[in-house]
């Protein structure tokens, strides 16, 4: 097992320089000249060519271009992704407090899909075809195809304007993640409980439940053995459901003026801060790249059978 921990996490490496290198190439992807950005925020009134290459020169933005991403990586991987155009603070100082909030929200987000999705995924499949399962796939389909954006002013206007109950804004207490939460948990849910639900199904059909109820086994041993062998196929979900949910609050932070990477990267995007973007680009990079391998870990951890290559 570990040195399949090894293999797996080596795999990685490259996909990580990879995304960091097309993450870098944003700012020549752009029409504008990040020099020119860094002069309109510092307030410069007349950008002249003779003050554009003194800029470029001082900022060493005249270097080739795999010279200056090389520079970029290594300032990278001592999490230095450089300073803002618009405030001049350093992009870790700025992106650091952002992402443990987006974090915060982000894992009792998932706690409660998970817990939700499995719940009702195992109801469902255990009641096919019954009054149960058809409410519980009604219900789920009704509140996941509403937008989040609807959805979360809908809340605001119910829970905070009209019963004054809960805060509309920040995150003062815990009270300020109650309504972020709920919005995050009905978009995601009906989603990954449709997936237990027919994971659940499929392994039902299998023969070896045949066989254990054959055998006298308890239907409620049976049951842990459907669940445990169908999780094996939701685990892969759900561990990407957190990079996901990470990279997909960004409607919901605006709307509850949460200061998570959010709000962060919109800011940056209307202000043309390109340092904070990239280092937004590339946070989320590396979160995709790191659950995914902690997913193949956790399943090959439950089944021998993908350690060896199979």
């Amino acid at each position: 097992m570990v040195s399949y921990i090894i293999k797996r996490s080596l795999l990685s490496i490259p996909l990580l320089v990879i995304i960091s290198f097309l993450t870098f190439g944003l700012n020549n992807l752009s029409p504008l000249d990040p020099v020119e950005v860094i002069l309109h925020a510092q307030g410069v009134p007349t950008i002249t060519d003779e003050l554009i290459v003194e800029t470029k020169a001082a900022l060493g933005m005249d270097r080739p271009f795999l010279i200056r991403y090389l520079n970029w990586f290594v300032s990278c991987l001592q999490l230095d992704f450089g300073n803002s155009y618009v405030t001049g603070k350093t992009v870790w100082s700025l992106l650091a407090p952002a992402f443990l909030n987006t974090l915060k929200l982000t894992l009792i987000s998932a706690a409660a899909i998970i817990a939700l999705s499995i719940g009702l995924g195992v109801i469902s499949a255990l009641r096919e075809g019954k009054m149960t399962d058809k409410s519980i796939r009604g219900v789920s389909f009704f509140l996941t195809s509403m937008p989040p954006y609807w959805l979360a002013a809908l809340m605001v206007w119910y829970f905070s304007v009209q019963l004054d109950l809960l805060p509309t804004s920040g995150m003062d207490s815990y009270e300020s993640y109650i309504l972020p939460v709920i919005v995050i948990t009905i978009s995601y849910t009906g989603i990954y409980f449709r997936m237990v639900r027919s994971s659940m199904l499929s392994n039902m059909n299998e023969d070896y439940v045949l066989y254990g109820r054959a055998s006298g086994l308890p239907e409620k041993k049976i049951t842990m053995h459907i669940l445990r062998n169908s999780l094996q196929v939701a685990i892969s979900v759900f561990c990407m459901a957190i990079p996901i949910i990470l990279g997909s609050t960004v409607v919901v932070e605006n709307i509850f003026a949460w200061p998570g990477l959010g709000t962060l990267s919109v800011k940056s995007i209307l202000s043309r801060d390109f340092p904070i973007i990239q280092a937004y680009v590339l946070v989320l990079a590396m979160a995709f790249v790191l659950f995914n391998t902690v997913s193949d870990i956790i399943n090959a951890a439950m089944n021998p059978k993908l350690r060896k290559g199979h």
